[in-house]
């Protein structure tokens, strides 16, 4: 056998070098929220392994991927008193299969699927609906029409998917948004009544207007009334029973307009945001044109900074529903824990959901500990899969993955 060459070792120890050893500093499933990891088997429940490299993170760490259920620790509030997280585009999922047989030609909004979402805590969906191929579809289009390169499935196996989920869960409760291109007579109320979804239907007859208090999600629940739908076509509250957003909605302006530090402006369809019209506030956060290595930063330092500026605007009123792009990426904490942190100052005055104390007054607190570990709460941390779709090397900088890949082809060169 001949002797390995000098250069060999030294690409060895390089090649072991850029290797992430995180995990060896904890054992599997037990790394805290920003320990280093190196998958998301080495991070804890709750938790999921990530990168950030706009946020300026050198290698991938924990970061939070699931919510704390604000109703299992401040219980029986009107359901305009809490904050919930909503997916924007919520079908248009990166890696999702072609249903028309065409490649899809389009921006994508998030990387895990609806049903994953769920699970992890997003309470609010937006979903594009179309007449497409004599159905309704969920398609990411424009100027009001379907293409067989933007479609994405049928709207049905979505809201199936939101069915299982509230089967499941008997407790909690789901809003959907519809941004709607559907003109097929009664299309939406055929297709919820496919779904299975009427059983769950919150009545528009008795949705609270002119800025009165929703009914307690107690109250919500104990009568069944745990899925809210809105469109964005007027004329269904009429002829569909559909409630019509900005009825029920105040909200800001999305896109490019509605990510401008220190401003808010409301959506035109919208009525002020400090006009009380409505009780129910939608703050969105996200580009017009979503960029996914850019989403983490989003979603934790933008995000943060935007929320104050429209508490301001609406008249020091929180959000009820923050819709954002690629909501499991982040620098650490990101759109959870900015949830937990409205619910906690707007339910008990605390700085985090995790520090309220059921019947204890506005503004008692108790401590929750360090704020650099894992969060440990009374309340529900949501359980099941923390799953992103796509690539296992997402965990890695792009360049990190393009020299584990030279490395590779260097050893077996060498071998």
């Amino acid at each position: 056998m001949k002797p390995f060459p000098f250069f060999f070792f030294f690409f060895f120890f390089f090649f072991l070098s850029i290797l992430p050893f995180s995990s060896s500093s904890c054992s599997p499933h037990s790394c805290q929220l920003q320990d280093p990891c190196s998958s998301a088997d080495d991070c804890a429940a709750g938790l999921n392994c990530g990168n950030c490299p706009a946020s300026g993170m050198a290698g991938p760490s924990c970061i939070r991927a699931q919510a704390v259920e604000p109703t299992s620790i401040v219980k029986g509030l009107p359901f305009n008193r809490y904050t919930w997280l909503v997916t924007h585009n919520s079908f248009s999922i990166l890696g999702e299969p072609s249903y028309t047989g065409v490649q899809r030609v389009t921006f994508y909004n998030q990387d895990d699927t609806v049903a994953n979402q769920l699970r992890n805590g997003v309470r609010g969906l937006m979903l594009d609906m179309y007449d497409f191929d004599g159905d309704v579809w969920l398609c990411h289009s424009f100027q009001g029409q379907c293409y067989n390169f933007t479609a994405f499935e049928p709207a049905i196996n979505t809201l199936k998917e939101v069915e299982s989920f509230l089967s499941a869960n008997p407790t909690e409760i789901v809003t959907i948004i519809i941004e709607d291109y559907v003109h097929a007579p009664m299309g939406l109320s055929k297709l919820f009544t496919s779904a299975d979804l009427v059983k769950y239907w919150y009545p528009v007859s008795e949705m609270p207007t002119n800025g009165k208090d929703w009914p307690s999600v107690t109250d919500m629940v104990a009568k069944n009334r745990r899925l809210l739908v809105f469109t964005s076509d007027a004329s269904k509250e009429a002829s569909e029973g559909i409630a019509y957003q900005w009825k029920y909605l105040l909200e800001n302006e999305p896109g490019d307009p509605g990510i401008v530090p220190g401003t808010c402006p409301n959506r035109k369809e919208s009525q002020a945001l400090n006009s009380r019209y409505a009780s129910l506030f939608l703050q969105n956060y996200f580009p017009t044109i979503p960029v996914e290595n850019e989403a983490c930063k989003e979603n934790s330092v933008g995000l943060a900074q935007m929320v104050d500026a429209c508490y301001k605007a609406a008249g020091n009123q929180m959000p009820n529903f923050l819709a954002v792009n690629f909501y499991m990426r982040s620098d650490g904490r990101g759109v959870f824990d900015i949830q937990d942190r409205i619910n906690g100052l707007a339910l008990c005055g605390c700085s985090i959901i995790s520090s309220c104390q059921a019947g204890a007054p506005m503004g008692v607190c108790k401590n929750t500990g360090a704020s650099n570990r894992t969060p440990a709460v009374n309340g529900n941390i949501y359980s099941g899969y923390i799953q992103l779709s796509g690539s296992i090397l997402k965990s890695y900088s792009g360049f990190r993955a393009i020299k584990l890949f030279i490395m590779l082809q260097l050893l077996q060169l060498l071998l």
